[in-house]
């Protein structure tokens, strides 16, 4: 067993590196006893040594790098909840972010509540080198002070905008909206989501913060965000802009703003509801320009694609598409439609909302309030003689049973349920209350999907997936196969995953498994005969993708539940 040797004195280091004497370090000790100070200020005091030697002595006292100014980036790397204040108050600056750990430099090496404080902050760890105090700060002043962020120039001068919540009247709630700063302000913080790729900003009220966190890649991230005093200001701009009631701030309200940004139009719908500190924001961007992928793009296997196509190419039944909210379950649909789209063909869809519109297809929004249901508008499709219906969700035994009759009679639908599994869309249409004859009858397939992460390209690196992962994931004597994973850089956010995939799990209803269903059959027993007549499974799909470096195991893991 080796042991590790103890720290050197720092008077002794000073002396071994000829920097001064034993006389002068027992005068400055002297004077530290005195005093209160450490060896190294006392030393400083007396103007034995300057504050850089001291701390260069330290650094190696420390076994820690010492920086000099030229060695510090420039601009610093914004880490969350790392402010300019902050880091001025205890003299540290973030140097890099890698594979999640945190490189501080510091001017007091000594002080152990920092290191803490910034684990506990940023969720990183964390790894000290040393610099001057004056290098650490000429650095913050550079990144923070001769680069402004956007939102701070606009934020900079405004004035506190109204008292307390609730106390502001419609008139000046209208007025703060149309105020050129307020404006500009809500614009900046779309005109970043979409930049960014975010598929969702949420702006919530707290008691003393507004917190803002964008939705990228199916992972909310925090952002920078406009002070509390500001909230009634922009919660009014985004509700007009979406044509909603600013005067009614008790009750939830939907609305829907149309941007365009560098050509590309986009839409946002809005959803706000009341907290206790205020009105919570979520707006999701729908950008009409991203959805038109080909099948072959969403991320489909060779054989599964095949299978695919093949389905969405039947003359009549029913094909569902289950998953999560956010399973990208619309994006897959659409691609089915606009692969089979043709003028020979009418396509009709109810849609709860129309998130993107269909060249060529006629699609009718779900207006509940004036009685415009997905059964309701399912019922008068049928009588406009289309070809494929698409509903938007299959919701309740209603809506269900005019489906199996459109399918019954001729006609082609797709729709959508939230189900685990493939198979298990059999026992949620049961479970609604449809007979097992019907669904056996009309059903021709079902496909599970889940989006998983893609890892950066720009920061790849080999990999060993773990023996507990793979055991995880149902993979047996694949330990030494290469993977491969992103060491997170600037790209990724320090995540390393940028975009995401599709992993899927097509279910052909073969003639056995109709028998199961008529006979009620248990999910299980439908599962096994899914997988012996050749369905891949989730999991099993993923872990191609893992093996392509598509994604990472622990990816799969994260969206896919363990299998029955």
């Amino acid at each position: 067993m080796v042991i590790a040797a103890p720290p050197r004195l720092l008077g002794e280091i000073l002396v071994q590196e000829g920097l001064t004497t034993p006389d002068t370090i027992e005068q400055a000790l002297a004077r530290a006893r005195t005093t209160g100070e450490r060896l190294g200020e006392a030393l400083v005091a007396l103007g034995a040594l300057s504050p850089a030697e001291v701390l260069r002595a330290l650094a190696l006292q420390q076994r820690l790098p010492f920086l000099g100014r030229d060695e510090l980036p420039s601009p610093l790397p914004l880490v969350k909840n790392l402010s300019a204040k902050y880091l001025r108050q205890y003299t540290i600056c973030p140097v890099s972010v890698e594979g999640g750990v945190l490189t501080i430099a510091t001017a007091d090496p000594l002080n152990p509540v920092v290191v803490d404080d910034l684990r506990q902050s940023t969720g990183l760890s964390v790894r000290l080198v040393v610099s001057a105090p004056e290098v650490i700060t000429e650095a913050i002043d550079r990144t923070y002070d001769g680069a402004a962020t956007p939102l701070q120039r606009i934020v900079e001068g405004m004035e506190d905008e109204g008292g307390a919540a609730g106390e502001e009247d419609i008139n000046q709630l209208r007025d703060m909206a149309f105020e050129a700063p307020v404006v500009r302000l809500v614009n900046l913080l779309v005109e970043s989501a979409i930049e960014a790729g975010a598929s969702d900003i949420h702006i919530e009220p707290f008691e003393d913060t507004l917190r803002v966190r964008y939705r990228i890649d199916g992972i909310l991230f925090d952002q920078e965000a406009p002070p509390r005093r500001l909230q009634a200001a922009v919660t009014s701009r985004i509700k007009l802009m979406a044509e909603m009631n600013i005067a009614e701030r008790r009750l939830p309200q939907d609305g829907r703003i149309r941007v365009t940004l560098h050509g590309n139009r986009v839409d946002i719908r809005v959803s706000t509801i009341p907290t206790v500190h205020g009105e919570s924001i979520v707006m999701r961007l729908l950008d009409r320009g991203s959805v038109f992928l080909p099948l072959e793009r969403l991320g489909f296997g060779p054989r599964t694609l095949e299978r695919f196509e093949a389905l969405i190419r039947r003359p009549h039944g029913i094909i569902l598409v289950t998953g999560p909210t956010g399973s990208g379950k619309t994006t897959t649909l659409y691609g089915a439609l606009d692969k089979i789209n043709s003028p020979d063909r009418k396509i009709i869809t109810v849609e709860d909302p129309v998130e993107y519109q269909l060249k060529g297809v006629n699609q009718i929004p779900v207006k509940p309030k004036i009685g415009l249901t997905f059964a309701t508008g399912l019922r008068h499709i049928v009588r406009q003689d289309p070809d494929v219906i698409l509903i938007g969700e299959i919701r309740d035994l209603e809506t269900a049973e005019i489906a199996i009759q459109a399918s019954l009679t001729g006609h082609l639908v797709f729709s959508t349920l939230h189900t685990n599994d493939a198979p298990g869309a059999i026992t949620r249409l049961q479970d609604m209350g449809v007979e097992p004859y019907l669904v056996a009858s009309v059903l021709e397939g079902v496909l599970a999907q889940r989006l998983v992460r893609r890892i950066c390209a720009a920061c790849r690196v080999p990999d060993t997936p773990s023996a507990a992962d793979l055991g995880a994931l149902g993979i047996q004597g694949a330990a030494d196969v290469r993977l491969w994973r992103g060491r997170g850089c600037d790209e990724c956010r320090g995540t390393g995953y940028r975009g995401r995939t599709g992993i899927y799990e097509l279910f052909n209803v073969t003639e056995d498994a109709r028998s199961l269903i008529l006979r009620r059959a248990p999910v299980r027993e439908i599962r096994r005969a899914a997988l012996d007549a050749g369905m891949t499974t989730l999991r099993l799909d993923g872990w191609a993708k893992a093996c392509e470096g598509v994604t990472t195991v622990e990816e799969i893991l994260r969206v896919t539940q363990e299998d029955a």
